[in-house]
């Protein structure tokens, strides 16, 4: 349940529920323009349409606007893709090199090799065995890959192939990332991948896993083609106290096949992740984190032999989550990295010697991410919320902690696009009220024109939805984001249903002052409100904020939902007999937990592919925040829904796919069982094959479903 691209997958999958038109019809918002890149400091590129009707490529400088067709733009993916015989795809798996003029294609279960002016794709493998995750050398001419969890290179040219590890089982993996490896720290999008090139393509770095310490679970699973005795998925899952896979890492020589191990300590117990290299290629600096989660240290270790040092450490009486935003000096002076240890995430800039060179800022709001260090110009680009959280707004500072700018200055979301030497900066931006709007600043954030004016406001109440951001008070002072969406014909008069949508995880806030776009939204349209709320420790409240959540899950969200439960009952158009809730995976806890613990607050309910209880769960992510089950034997016990069944008097839709690899199906089943035991009516629905999420016919289905009960539920429609 990493916040990683699964937590904003399903953010979005929410909030696409409910997204609504806000003040202009589809027509005049379909029509936003795209940077696609810079010809130079002066003139960027965009799509457009010349003389002729023909949507070409346009040069536009920034002053004058004054535009030219650019017949040097490649779109080198393109060019791939459509220079590739028609047998070849590039499909998932496809691995483009970063000159964008090569690619390694999977295809027949084996790897192909494919470069721009090449007359045919060249064979790599041919072997039954799958090879997984290609990666190609920085010089663009080898390859490295697993196969049957062992790392092998493969020269392009001779295609000369070369095992590199030798010790692999079902249990043990070379530069193949565990489960929990994969969920929690790596992130999904790294497809079990665990090795890294270095600079100079001479080495890859990788991690080694024995997963035998890890218990195994057992995932049934239905397999209509051959599966009449049934079938088991067995994967080795750590549960929180259970012991972890033991990890180490080791620098491998391309050439010699010869490993060098970092000297960790392979009895602690910890979590070893995210190496970066130096330009040099010469030392390796790796994250090691303990068990408890909350004392970092960077420590940068000598290829040659694996003997290292630490370079940089942070403790925090709460959790330290893995740095994913650390850029590395190319000039050898050190790293930039961004951090909370002030309770705020800010800037800073260390040495290889472990020194602070600066702090470069020193916010009481959120920096949000490093967009980029321009070293030549010494300065750091960044985006981040500035004094109010659901803003976000770009800025740049110098690497000596000075000459900071704040481009952006309307209130809203802004993304901005950089020109090669700093000169101009393009801000393409919107807020709740206002449609997206594109203009060009300075290097120092004064405007130069506006190359895009926002969509004409054409509300109409019986086609438009109507959205708008508040901020909710809680009786300890903090004040919640929240947006709420109105029905078509909205009428103060009528009482309404409400739906809240919720993820509702640690620092997984989706409360953004933004444009709500054109999509009017299936609950707009069926006369019920809808509102997302983001609670004390959803990121918007720093560091301190999220402590709150500290062996405490479920505990601090329920108690803000719930202001904001009383908040929406003081509204004359709400009805708090129709008081709804909905979410996936943590939203589903969050969903289950509204209707047992909250139950004097919400009547009805839709909890799909929920944890029901923080003991089944895994390890990384729950000790995380609850500290394991023997040294936190009443949070666990608050923080699961049930503990609460005995409350529970409203209508709840329970969802779950049945071979979630995730949050396990076990999960659902006990609660339906203490709900059962308890004579509690409930409805569920099951999807055989649905992991953690579900498409095609039955992702349709299970939306419609929902929307039936809804109807069913809220105004008595069958």
């Amino acid at each position: 349940m990493k916040n990683t691209n699964r937590i904003l997958l399903s953010i979005l999958v929410l909030m696409l529920s409910v997204l609504t038109v806000s003040n202009v019809s589809a027509q005049r918002f379909m029509r936003q323009s795209r940077i696609l890149g810079w010809a130079d400091d002066n003139n960027y590129l965009m799509f457009d349409k010349d003389d002729e009707g023909n949507q070409v490529v346009m040069s536009v400088n920034v002053k004058t606007g004054k535009k030219k067709v650019y017949d040097e733009y490649r779109d080198s993916q393109s060019e791939l893709s459509d220079a590739l015989p028609s047998e070849f795809s590039m499909g998932f798996g496809s691995t483009v090199n970063d000159d964008q003029k090569s690619v390694v294609l999977q295809k027949d279960n084996d790897l192909w090799y494919f470069k721009l002016g090449d007359e045919e794709v060249k064979r790599l493998t041919q072997n039954p065995d799958t090879e997984d995750n290609p990666m190609i050398s920085p010089e663009g001419n080898k390859v490295a890959f697993t196969r049957n969890k062992e790392l092998y290179v493969i020269d392009i040219e001779s295609g000369k192939e070369t095992r590199l590890t030798f010790d692999a089982t079902d249990r043990i993996y070379n530069g193949w990332a565990s489960w929990v490896y994969f969920e929690e720290i790596l992130g999904r999008g790294s497809r079990y991948s665990a090795f890294w090139w270095s600079p100079d393509g001479e080495k890859i770095a990788y991690l080694h896993t024995d997963d035998n310490p890890v218990p195994l679970f057992i995932i049934n699973r239905i397999d209509e083609q051959d599966g009449l005795h049934g079938l088991q998925e067995v994967v080795p899952y750590p549960k929180p106290g259970d012991p972890n896979p033991n990890v180490k890492m080791g620098i491998v020589d391309v050439n010699s096949t010869e490993t060098v191990w970092v000297k960790t300590d392979d009895n602690i117990d910890q979590y070893i992740a995210w190496p970066s290299w130096t330009p040099d290629s010469k030392k390796l600096m790796i994250q090691v984190l303990n068990r408890d989660q909350n004392d970092m240290k960077f420590i940068l270790a000598d290829v040659n032999n694996g003997d290292f040092k630490e370079v940089y450490s942070e403790t925090r009486d709460s959790w330290i989550d893995f740095f994913t935003d650390v850029h590395i000096m190319k000039d050898g002076s050190g790293f930039v990295l961004r951090s909370s240890r002030s309770d705020w995430n800010n800037l800073y800039y260390y040495n290889w010697e472990g020194g602070l060179v600066r702090q470069l800022t020193d916010f009481d709001w959120r920096i949000s991410s490093i967009s980029r260090v321009d070293e030549n110009n010494r300065v750091v680009y960044f985006s981040g919320t500035g004094g109010e959280s659901t803003d976000n707004h770009f800025f740049k500072v110098g690497l000596d902690g000075t000459g900071l700018v704040k481009f952006t200055k309307e209130p809203g979301s802004h993304s901005c696009n950089v020109s090669p030497n700093g000169k101009y900066v393009i801000d393409t931006w919107s807020n709740i009220n206002t449609p997206t709007t594109m203009v060009a600043l300075d290097a120092t954030g004064n405007s130069v024109r506006v190359i895009e004016e926002p969509a004409a406001i054409e509300f109409d109440p019986t086609k438009n939805a109507r959205s708008e951001l508040v901020r909710i008070p809680a009786t300890d002072g903090f004040m919640l984001p929240a947006i709420i969406t109105y029905p078509l014909n909205f009428d103060e008069n009528k009482k309404y249903p409400v739906v809240f949508t919720i993820y509702g995880g640690p620092d997984a806030g989706n409360v953004r002052n933004s444009y709500m776009g054109n999509r009017t939204g299936w609950y707009a349209e069926n006369n019920i409100i809808t509102i997302s709320v983001d609670h004390r420790a959803s990121g918007h409240f720093g560091k301190k904020g999220l402590d709150y959540m500290h062996r405490n899950l479920g505990k601090w969200e329920m108690l803000d939902y719930i202001e904001a439960v009383k908040w929406l009952r003081g509204k004359p158009f709400v009805d708090p007999e129709r008081m709804g809730i909905t979410g996936s995976s943590y939203g589903g806890y969050t969903t289950a937990m509204a209707l047992t613990n909250g139950a004097d607050y919400w009547t009805h309910g839709v909890a799909s592919s929920s944890v029901t209880d923080w003991r089944l769960y895994d390890n990384v992510y729950t000790e995380r925040f609850m500290d394991r089950p023997q040294d936190n034997p009443e949070g666990y016990k608050v923080g699961s829904v049930l503990t609460y069944t005995e409350n529970f008097k409203g209508k709840l839709l329970i969802i779950h796919g049945m071979e979630d690899d995730n949050v396990h199906m076990q999960n659902s089943v006990y609660l339906i069982s203490k709900l059962q035991d308890e004579g509690k009516m409930f409805d569920m629905m099951i999807y055989p094959g649905g992991r953690h999420g579900w498409g095609g016919a039955k992702s349709v289905h299970n939306r419609t479903n929902i929307n039936k009960y809804w109807l069913k539920w809220f105004f008595g429609e069958e």
